[in-house]
């Protein structure tokens, strides 16, 4: 009934007392409908809307008693006045108070006392349902903060917007916002439960002023749903910085109450979740951007080898890691190496960087796989003496196929040779240990054979052993592709999640 007339139920078995009560309610001003029996009233408040309840307390079939019980049970924020010309003593009085009734009128009525009680009455279940109403709507708002906050990119976070609106309001919803790339995107849903979706939305506006404002659109302004008919769309455009362009939430006029309290938080923490997100993209461009730059920039080209590599960046929402690999041509030789520092940030990458630029000084001075190592080992105990980090180091003579490699706690080679898959496995300490390490390993890589280096986020996964993501990767690399790039991205395609949560290198040298 917000800002309506309320509609009351009169119930009496008696159609002269009807009459009246319904002619001093009417023109009091309420919606008025009428029920004989107590039947006939249990069925009318289950099927229509009823503000209130005039109850004669003796009804043919059940007692008017029984009857408010039972309403109170299945609506109990619906008030019920008892009315009677002869249950008006004490125990009745008392006994319809206590089984449910909020008012207890004895006859002779005057109209102006039930009219007063009506609207008293009311008065208290209205407060108490916009009470209920709100405290429901920020509980919803609670959660929907939540799965903004927590989702793992800018359409997810749209999505757990728009259905966040959606069952606040219970109510078709929009909401729309700007990557920081300055792509607009409109988080739809057509009502509470309903699978949200993400579409493109062009807003072109200007002027707006930091904070919330609040204003009532056509809904044809905001056509990306069917909005309830007859009915306007409220919008709340939250700004956070002069910098930064609007977002927008759009919901039904209907669902709003007065200065639209909870539309407003809602359209600010969106805009907080948002910038939080804005900001955590351009960061991580940023660092993925350094890290590629601390990278191999091209391959080198090499008679009789085919090369290829491969380097994803985690996820959005994980921090850039410590990944690296290596491959250049030096006296001869090829120089093969991948690494993994520990950790997972920009420190990690700048730790890489260091890492890899004193593997190739050492590997200029011509020193072997294990005595780079060693000296790589010292170095960091030295300089960068609470890191840690897994590398594999090989040189690889072109011709002959000759193999000298060196692993620190690395995952151990593979190489695939006519549809076989064998992994080159040298157990010794990580890099930061000050621990014994094994000679060199030397083998043949055969003509036609392919060798593979890898780092953890290939085949490591949440609910699987290691093992078990090393005989995966061994089943997909018995076969080959001709294309060697090829056979590289199959790997990421059939090896890694869908969302990577570590950061992935592989490097694959063929000899042909």
């Amino acid at each position: 009934m917000e800002g309506g007339r309320a509609t009351v139920l009169v119930v009496d078995d008696s159609r002269t007392k009807r009459y009246l009560l319904v002619s001093w309610l009417s023109r009091a001003g309420f919606e008025t409908i009428e029920a004989e029996n107590g039947a006939e009233a249990l069925a009318r408040v289950e099927s229509e809307r009823v503000d209130l309840v005039v109850l004669d307390v003796r009804l043919p079939d059940l007692s008017g008693f029984e009857v408010c019980e039972r309403i109170k049970v299945s609506h109990p924020a619906t008030p019920v006045i008892h009315v009677s010309a002869h249950a008006i003593d004490v125990v009745d009085r008392a006994q319809g108070l206590t089984r449910g009734a909020d008012a207890y009128l004895a006859e002779p009525i005057e109209p102006e006392e039930l009219v007063a009680t009506a609207h008293a009455v009311l008065r208290y279940y209205q407060a108490r349902q916009r009470a209920e109403l709100l405290a429901e709507r920020l509980a919803a708002l609670a959660d929907a903060t939540v799965s903004m906050h927590a989702a793992p990119n800018f359409v997810r976070l749209l999505e757990a917007a728009a259905a966040g609106a959606a069952r606040i309001f219970k109510s078709p919803a929009v909401v729309v916002a700007e990557t920081f790339e300055g792509d607009c995107l409109a988080g739809v849903v057509a009502g509470p439960g309903a699978d949200p979706s993400v579409v493109p939305w062009l807003v072109e506006e200007s002027g707006l002023p930091i904070g919330a404002t609040v204003r009532v659109d056509e809904p044809g302004a905001w056509g990306l749903v069917d909005w309830p008919a007859g009915d306007t769309v409220t919008v709340v455009a939250a700004r956070l910085r002069e910098d930064r362009p609007p977002l927008y939430v759009v919901v039904p006029t209907a669902t709003q109450t007065v200065r639209t309290p909870v539309l407003v938080q809602l359209g600010q923490a969106v805009a907080s979740a948002v910038e939080a997100q804005r900001s955590f993209d351009e960061e991580h461009r940023i660092a993925v951007t350094l890290q590629r730059s601390l990278l191999p920039r091209r391959l080198p080209e090499v008679a009789g080898l085919d090369l290829a590599v491969r380097y994803e960046p985690a996820s959005a929402r994980t921090e850039v890691g410590g990944d690296f690999y290596e491959l250049v041509m030096l006296d001869g030789h090829l120089l093969m190496a991948i690494g993994d520092v520990a950790g997972h940030s920009l420190h990690a990458a700048t730790v890489m960087a260091e890492l890899r630029h004193a593997v190739r000084a050492y590997a200029v001075e011509g020193h072997q796989p294990g005595v780079i190592l060693d000296r790589v080992n010292e170095l960091m105990r030295t300089l960068l003496p609470n890191e840690l980090a897994t590398i594999c180091v090989l040189l690889l003579h072109p011709g002959s196929g000759l193999v000298r490699l060196a692993s620190a706690g690395h995952l151990p080679a593979l190489v695939s040779v006519d549809g076989r898959v064998e992994f080159i496995q040298q157990s010794a300490p990580l890099l930061g240990v000050r621990a014994p390490r094994p000679p060199d390993l030397e083998f043949v890589l055969p003509a036609g054979a392919t060798l593979v280096l890898y780092t953890d986020g290939l085949i490591e996964r949440r609910d699987a052993t290691i093992d078990e993501g090393m005989a995966a990767l061994a089943a997909v690399a018995t076969r080959v592709d001709d294309d060697l790039d090829r056979f590289c991205e199959r790997l990421l395609v059939e090896l890694a999640p869908p969302e990577i949560h570590d950061d992935v290198a592989v490097v694959a040298v063929r000899r042909r």
